[in-house]
């Protein structure tokens, strides 16, 4: 059987490429690379030595829940960019928090409606000011649906961070 090693890329639909390419670049700092020679609209990105994300402009259906998590190295100063944009959404997954194992957690929209969970360990100094914002959560928490259906593994030590030994 095959191993998956990593994740490679993930693809977001946008619905106008400039517009995307000014929201990627321009308030989440992403660097543009080399892209295919594609027959549509499309900007390949850096994450890291390893990962891509892809944008591409087509005319398609948004997920409500759906999403990507990035992971900073500055929570505090995109929680504000992107409050100044208003494109913080608490709808799906509810408000801005600090997750059970210390890290922030927040859903933004991008301008075509795709969501980007946007996270930082645990060790990332947040703005104290953050926390009295009322898109903020008191608090510890984990967003609660109602549903009563915990299927799926639970337990202590969970985290949106394991490293290797802990995979």
């Amino acid at each position: 059987m095959a191993t998956v090693l990593q994740i490679n890329h993930a693809t977001l639909v946008v619905r106008d490429l400039d517009e995307g390419r000014a929201f990627y670049e321009g308030v989440l700092g992403l660097a543009p690379l080399p892209t295919f020679n594609l027959d549509f609209p499309a900007q390949f990105y850096r994450i890291n030595d390893h990962q891509q994300l892809h944008i591409t402009e087509w005319e398609d259906v948004y997920s409500f829940r759906g999403h990507i998590c990035m992971q900073v190295d500055d929570f505090s100063a995109l929680f504000y960019a992107l409050k100044q944009r208003d494109a913080i959404d608490v709808q799906p997954w509810g408000r801005v928090r600090r997750l059970p194992d210390g890290a922030m957690q927040l859903f933004a929209r991008d301008p075509s409606g795709n969501l980007i969970e946007i996270s930082c360990r645990a060790d990332v100094p947040v703005d104290e000011a953050i926390f009295v914002d009322p898109l903020v959560e008191p608090g510890v928490s984990v967003y609660v649906s109602a549903r009563n259906d915990a299927r799926g593994e639970r337990g202590v030590g969970a985290t949106l961070y394991h490293t290797a030994r802990e995979a």
